[in-house]
């Protein structure tokens, strides 16, 4: 039996270019990214995108009625079928725009929601993925409905007033949210009995990090030999990955891969993404790979700084920045960044596609890791509680026995971690 084709949805691409946004991006730069954004679904063909200038944007239309006749006529020129506005639009704008313009209409958050569905691969990444979406259409239940006339609540005379459609909408999406947040909690357990099996091998992990699409997953696919998707799209992969790596002087590490950041991500999946960040957490080593040779590698940094930032990431533990995608310049730019790379510390200039630079950059993590772990016993007295739950938050004990004059504890750990310790 012949298999039909998966439809494609023609889609149209819209960045709001609003004036009094005062930190607002390069709107070219913005409409760049958001195209790949939704080339990364393949069930989607971009027909085509525009910037669309605004003064001030409107409550019920987003846009003003004399736009939004042009955009009405262009999108059906193209035969349109969906219409991405990269921005939020409330649920008011989008069921007004939706009807005035017979399209169906995703905003940056639904279309970023849209290809992690796609690509969450693990138990512990679809569930947070279906979290986010709930979250999200939680928030779209305010006056989104057509059908808000009261439910009768038995007469009306026994037990006040019956509930609206919405709250009981939105009380199916908080019990749907409380199973799956029970669900995630057991998988986030068993990833964490995984990290105390690792932690006790134990190999300090060195975390990629940075935008989306700024050349990890080749990164780690170049140092590891494995075969971890690494395609030229937006959150190519999501899910994180690990893998042992040798350095040069012999010594093994592990080398984590991470879900991409970018710009405005929404709030809903910062939440529910921390999990797949802990890894940074939990991180000896934090490398941040920046794509040197796009227009906006310094917004890109930025960006990722603030999400590493709002982590909650130890400003003590080292990081590396490396200016990757250095065979994407010119010969005269290449130079010229080299050169400034040279004269920084703990920023190099690599190519993870040619390999540039990378004996360089392990040598680099090598010594930031500084001296082999090595065994030793402490006793702490009861008192001393909080010492002890920093000892066990940064996974560094091995072995505990309770004794009357207080713990017994065997740790291993680094001459970094002990001076930590003693500095508490």
């Amino acid at each position: 039996m012949k298999e039909h084709a998966p439809h494609v949805t023609r889609a149209w691409v819209l960045h709001p270019d609003i004036k009094i946004d005062r930190d607002r991006r390069d709107a070219e730069m913005a409409l760049a990214e958001a195209v790949s954004l939704a080339r990364a679904l393949p069930e989607l063909e971009v027909a085509g995108a525009t910037v669309v200038p605004l003064s001030n944007p409107q409550p019920g239309m987003l846009f003003g009625s004399g736009k939004v006749e042009e955009l009405k006529a262009l999108l059906k020129a193209n035969d349109v079928e969906l219409v991405l506005i990269d921005g939020p639009v409330t649920p008011v704008q989008q069921r007004n725009l939706e009807k005035a313009w017979k399209v169906k209409l995703l905003d940056r958050t639904g279309l970023i929601l849209e290809i992690f569905s796609d690509r969450a691969a693990t138990r512990e990444g679809v569930l947070q993925v279906e979290m986010a979406a709930l979250s999200y259409q939680r928030t779209r239940l305010v006056r989104a409905w057509t059908h808000l006339e009261r439910q009768r609540g038995g007469l009306g005379f026994v037990g006040g007033p019956g509930e609206t459609q919405i709250e009981a909408d939105r009380r199916a999406i908080d019990e749907q949210l409380v199973r799956l947040r029970r669900q995630l909690e057991k998988v986030v357990k068993t990833r964490e009995l995984h990290r105390k099996a690792r932690a006790k091998v134990p190999f300090p992990i060195v975390a990629l990090v940075g935008y989306t699409n700024a050349g990890k997953s080749t990164l780690f696919n170049r140092l590891t030999g494995a075969e971890v998707m690494a395609k030229d799209m937006l959150f190519a992969t999501l899910d994180p990955t690990m893998r042992s790596v040798r350095l040069p002087t012999g010594a093994d590490v592990i080398l984590s891969d991470t879900v991409g950041f970018i710009s405005d991500l929404p709030t809903e999946l910062v939440a529910a993404f921390r999990a797949t960040l802990e890894e940074v957490l939990a991180a000896d080593v934090i490398v941040h790979v920046r794509d040197i040779s796009h227009p906006e590698t310094v917004e890109q940094a930025r960006d990722v700084e603030a999400i590493l930032d709002s982590l909650g990431v130890d400003e003590q533990t080292p990081k590396i920045e490396l200016w990757n995608k250095m065979d994407q310049l010119g010969p005269e730019e290449a130079e010229a960044t080299r050169a400034r790379t040279g004269r920084e510390e703990q920023i190099f200039a690599v190519s993870a596609l040619t390999g540039e630079g990378l004996d360089d950059f392990l040598a680099e993590v090598t010594r930031a890791l500084g001296e082999e772990k090595r065994i030793e016993t402490l006793h702490l007295g009861y008192e001393k509680g909080r010492e002890r739950a920093w000892l066990f938050e940064k996974g560094l004990i091995e072995d505990e026995a309770q004794k009357e004059d207080g713990y017994h504890l065997t740790l291993r750990w680094s001459a970094k971690d002990k001076a930590r310790f003693e500095s508490l």
